[in-house]
């Protein structure tokens, strides 16, 4: 089995069709990936994942790695035995958690004055890895190189991602060539530790049938072009099966974090698949796509969705017109959302959204799904991720049929 094959290229851009073959099942590229943080895509049976045309999930090693804990997840038989999610999954490394915990760090001492535990969250970064405080439990957890493949050889995805240091905006210059280069050191100690034994089956449960796992190579570089083109030139040419560019939409604006992916577009691998991680609004990926990304993980559909605030597929539609016919200006996530928990939705008995085809618009109205948000039904949750995951991936199918056609 072929890991990644290309079926067409763009004569406008870096745009592609792929696909991404795992034991798991196939994933058509280009394709969004939400975030099943926890081993669950949050409001959502694993049965009713079928009805979002979802065909690749995330899931967070590090909050796996907290609770249950990753030796759990491996004596069920890996995540997916685990949760019953009938997906291919992705994990990441917890290297994000370096830059997230540092940042929630910095918020809480602004309240230290009321706060009955200070111990940080973010301990330490040194050479040989990170130390975190448990959110959960204030466990003192130690993330390497070693330990994350190891983590995520117990959680069981398919596609891993080799330990890394996503820096803050602001790191300087000498700063973010200093953890760069710890990055592309860990890489390589990641790429040995997959090679020492072969890892093709979860030892807790002899009765799951094994399964290969695809190690990523990460690029870094902040906010500094010579980083990261020399980032990417290093990841680019690593003998590892994937690349993903992390370190983007840390704080910066649209603009800038388009330019750092720009930055490493000329770079990335013809015949690798590629990753953009923390990325998922449409007119992001639609631009996005045209710089060779293949797939986007995002947590913004579902974490919307609890919020009562569903996607309407009109303005999408429009959105897409209007960058085939030239538009490049940059959108608010507005222009895409319909806040249903708004009074004027009250006796709004059309569907939710009359242009789409998902399960959902077909039996529910704007009434229902405002009157469940109020009352704080949990069945309001499900509904507008069902709906929102649909019109993601139903934009994707947009965007490839567009790359098939030679529009994008």
């Amino acid at each position: 089995m072929t890991f990644f094959t290309v079926s067409k290229r763009s004569n406008k851009s870096r745009a592609r069709l792929g696909t991404i073959s795992t034991d798991h099942g196939r994933v058509k590229t280009p394709s969004f990936v939400p975030c099943a943080t926890k081993a669950t895509l949050k409001a959502l049976h694993p049965k009713q994942v079928a009805q979002t045309d979802v065909e690749l999930a995330f899931v967070n090693t590090y909050h796996l790695a907290v609770h249950p804990g990753a030796e759990v997840l491996e004596e069920a038989g890996g995540a997916h035995a685990f949760s019953h999610l009938p997906v291919s999954l992705m994990s990441d490394s917890g290297g994000f958690q370096v830059f997230s915990l540092g940042r929630a760090d910095q918020r809480r001492a602004k309240m230290r004055s009321t706060q009955k535990d200070d111990s940080p969250l973010l301990v330490k970064i040194s050479e040989d890895g990170v130390k975190f405080r448990s959110a959960y439990d204030g466990t003192l957890l130690e993330f390497t190189p070693e330990s994350s493949i190891h983590f995520q050889r117990q959680i069981g995805a398919d596609i891993i991602m080799a330990f890394d240091e996503c820096t803050y905006l602001e790191a300087t210059h000498a700063y973010t060539k200093k953890s760069l280069d710890r990055t592309h050191d860990w890489l390589e100690r990641c790429i040995r530790v997959t090679k020492e034994s072969d890892f093709k089956s979860l030892s807790g449960n002899a009765s799951v049938a094994p399964h290969r796992q695809y190690l990523y190579g990460i690029i870094q570089g902040g906010q500094y072009q010579d980083l990261r083109e020399e980032s990417a030139q290093h990841i680019a040419n690593t003998d590892v099966p994937g690349v993903a560019i992390g370190g983007v939409s840390v704080g910066e604006s649209k603009g800038a974090m388009r330019q750092q992916v720009g930055w490493c577009a000329p770079f990335l691998p013809e015949q690798k698949p590629v990753h953009l991680l923390g990325v998922g609004q449409f007119d992001d990926i639609w631009d996005l796509v045209g710089a060779g990304i293949d797939t986007f993980d995002c947590v913004e559909p579902t974490r919307i969705s609890r919020m009562g605030i569903v996607y309407a597929w009109s303005s999408v539609e429009e959105f897409m017109k209007r960058r085939l016919d030239g538009d490049t200006k940059e959108y608010k996530k507005s222009f895409f959302e319909v806040d249903v928990t708004k009074k004027i939705y009250k006796k709004s008995f059309e569907p939710i959204d009359p242009n789409c085809g998902c399960e959902v618009c077909g039996q529910f109205t704007k009434a229902y799904l405002h009157h469940l948000f109020k009352s704080r039904e949990l069945l309001g949750h499900t509904l507008a991720t069902i709906h929102n995951l649909y019109t993601m991936e139903r934009f994707m199918a947009k965007v490839r049929e567009s790359i098939d056609e030679g529009k994008l």
